[in-house]
Formats: structure tokens, sequence, C-alpha cells
């Protein structure tokens, strides 16, 4: 449990990684002591970029995983899983604009398309299923005056949807190039995420604004965190009752948007060791139970019951921090990035350091609920 506060920089050039064998060294400890996965047998992906990872996200119809990278790239894995052992084989992988990074990327409902936005200010459209486009280079369906910070696709009208340093959102059909809807932000997007008919975005200003995308999006909220410092995540529940948000000091918020029986919202502290405080660095939640996870810049995985306000299950801290994180959508399979997320400035970066991506393979036990009380509120 540990934060601090995190800035992101340039894009710089890192010496080339090696491509890595499908599982994980887990017994070589670092020169820290740590260890470099939470799991003695999670598979270290191969081809994972050579710089930091911005996020991982899994298709909703298959077990094929895609990274977004600061070094340009959108990369695809195709994971399998057997007795507990993971193994995933690199797929393909498409670009950016040159000296570009990649801030986001997200799955179509069908898991037929990759959507991804970064610096070279452009949302891009990537079909796994489609012939290589021309240089590597995504076809571009969307443009902001600004960096990109979050994309996002809508089920229920089959929009994506960007947020950008512009203080923009912007809705995009991909059969054409304007977009069909634009909405002014009160700044810039920080974190953003959607889920069946609801969107929430969260602001430079630590303004927290939740849409219905049902059909023409409508505003639906427009409040302060209720995190005092600035928003570093954020992500809405499976039944799409409220969110949950992480910020840059160790703290994450439990947000009902909507009257639920028997819960309130409620914050508590995480991502901390002694008096140091961590950046939660992402949530995701596991779609079967409705459990969810943080990781943050300590390196620590950690997997909660919002309900019961209770821990499942904390992981060791691994060698590097974790930048972000996601389930697939059986449950079974956990993604997440040992990548430095620049929270402690350029001093602390080193080249020689890979940027991984692992997959944990989930045990029930590990995520399930376990009907009792425990996690503190603050």
């Amino acid at each position: 449990r540990h934060f601090s506060h995190q800035q992101k920089r340039h894009p710089q050039q890192k010496s080339p990684s090696c491509l890595l064998p499908t599982m994980s060294a887990f017994g070589s400890n670092t020169s820290s002591g740590k260890q470099p996965s939470i799991g003695p047998n999670d598979c270290n992906v191969p081809q994972a970029g050579t710089d930091g990872i911005s996020a991982l996200h899994w298709s909703p119809s298959a077990n094929y995983l895609v990274s977004s990278n600061w070094d340009g790239g959108v990369r695809c894995w195709e994971v399998q899983e057997q007795g507990g052992q993971v193994r995933a084989m690199p797929k393909a992988q498409v670009n950016h604009e040159p000296n570009s990074s990649v801030l986001d990327c997200c799955f179509s409902a069908d898991g037929s398309t990759v959507f991804s936005g970064g610096t070279d200010k452009a949302v891009r459209m990537w079909q796994l299923n489609g012939a290589a486009p021309p240089n590597g280079l995504a076809q571009q369906i969307g443009v902001h005056d600004a960096p990109v910070k979050g994309v996002c696709f809508l089920p229920r009208t089959s929009l994506v949807v960007s947020g950008g340093w512009d203080r923009k959102l912007k809705f995009w059909d991909c059969r054409s190039p304007s977009p069909v809807g634009v909405l002014d932000l009160p700044e810039r997007v920080y974190a953003m995420d959607a889920r069946d008919n609801m969107l929430v975005v969260a602001c430079g200003s630590r303004q927290i604004i939740s849409y219905d995308v049902s059909g023409q999006p409508r505003e639906h909220s427009r409040k302060d965190s209720p995190l005092k410092f600035q928003s570093r995540c954020i992500t809405v529940f499976p039944d799409c009752t409220g969110f949950a948000v992480g910020s840059i000091e160790g703290r994450v918020a439990i947000h009902y948007l909507q009257k639920v029986q028997g819960k309130e919202s409620f914050a508590f502290k995480c991502h901390r060791q002694d008096s140091n405080v961590f950046a939660v660095n992402d949530i995701c939640f596991h779609n079967p139970f409705g459990t969810f996870a943080t990781v943050g810049a300590d390196g620590v995985v950690n997997f909660w019951d919002k309900d019961n306000k209770q821990r499942l299950k904390g992981f060791p801290p691994i060698a590097r921090s974790i930048s972000c994180a996601n389930f697939n959508a059986q449950g079974n399979l956990f993604a997440y990035a040992s990548s430095y997320d620049w929270s402690k400035g350029s001093t602390f970066h080193t080249q020689q350091t890979p940027d991984e991506i692992f997959v944990h393979h989930v045990p029930e036990d590990e995520i399930k609920p376990k009907n009792k009380k425990g996690m503190k509120s603050r």
C-alpha cells in the first residue's frame, strides 16, 4: 500500500529488450532482493516493448491481450492456460506516428477491433483479422488538438469515445472522419472508463463527470473527487452503480452514483509502506465476482472485496512499479505490467531494466469474496 506522484514525460529511447522466455525466472532475485513477478509460475509475456506500458486490455470474446506502449506500439498476444500454466504468443503489432507514445487502448464489444490514442493526437483503429496496415501505421479515425489520454468503446451505440488533454470528449463513428459529438470538459482528461451505458471521466481539476451513454451522451453527475489529491485511475463497477477512483496518495474511493440498499460510498488507504505513500496506478474489476485489484507504484498487487470491505489477497512487492493491469473476461487470468511509472522522476529510471508484462493464473480462492468484514473506511 503506497503512493507517490507520477508525471508523464516525453518518450525516451531505451536499449532494445531481448525476447523474453515464456515463463518468468521467478527464482532469480533482483538486486533489490524482490522477485520480478507476483507468482512463481507467472508467464513472462515475450516482446513486451521497449518503453513504459500504459494500458493492458483483454478481448471480451477470447484470450487475446493487447498493450499500449510509450514506444508508440500497440501489441497483441494470444494467451493460453492449461492446468494453471500460462503461455503467451505474440500475434501482431501496429504503431502510431514515429516518436509518439500510445497512452491508452480498448477493444470493441465483439473483440475484433482495437482502438488506441496517443501523443500524436490521433485516435486509431486496428482490425485484428484484417490485412496489416501500410507501414504498420494503424488507421486514423479521429483527431484531437492535444494528446489523447483515454479511449473507450461504447457498446450501446457502437461509438468510440476519446478524451484528450485539449479538454474535449469526442465521439466517433468509425465510418466518418468527423466526430458525431463533442463535449467540453473543465480540465484535461487524466483517466476515463466506460461500461455498458456509463462513462466516467476524471479530470485534472479533481472533477469527476459521469455520463449516460445509452443513446445521445447525457451528463449524469459532476462532482469533486472524494479523494483530496490528483486522480490517477478510475473504473466503473461491473453493475454500473458507481465507480472506483484511485489517487496519487495511496487511497481509493468506492463511490455509488445510484442508491444501493445496504451500500454506502467510502474510501480507504492502500499502497503505503511505513511513512511512504505511493500512487494507485490502476484499478480493475473481476467480472464474475465483482471483486477488484489495485496495483501501484510500490510494485504491489492487492485483491479487494468492496462489498465486504475486505482485502482478499496482498502479494509481496515486486522489483518494479506496476503501471497497469486487467483481468480477462473469464476472470482466471490477471495481466499486469512491471514497468517504471516515472513516479520518482528520471533519476530512478535505468535503461537496463526491461519493461515486462506478466500473466498470473488466478485461483478462485484468491479473488472470491469471503463474506466477512475487514477493511477500514477512511
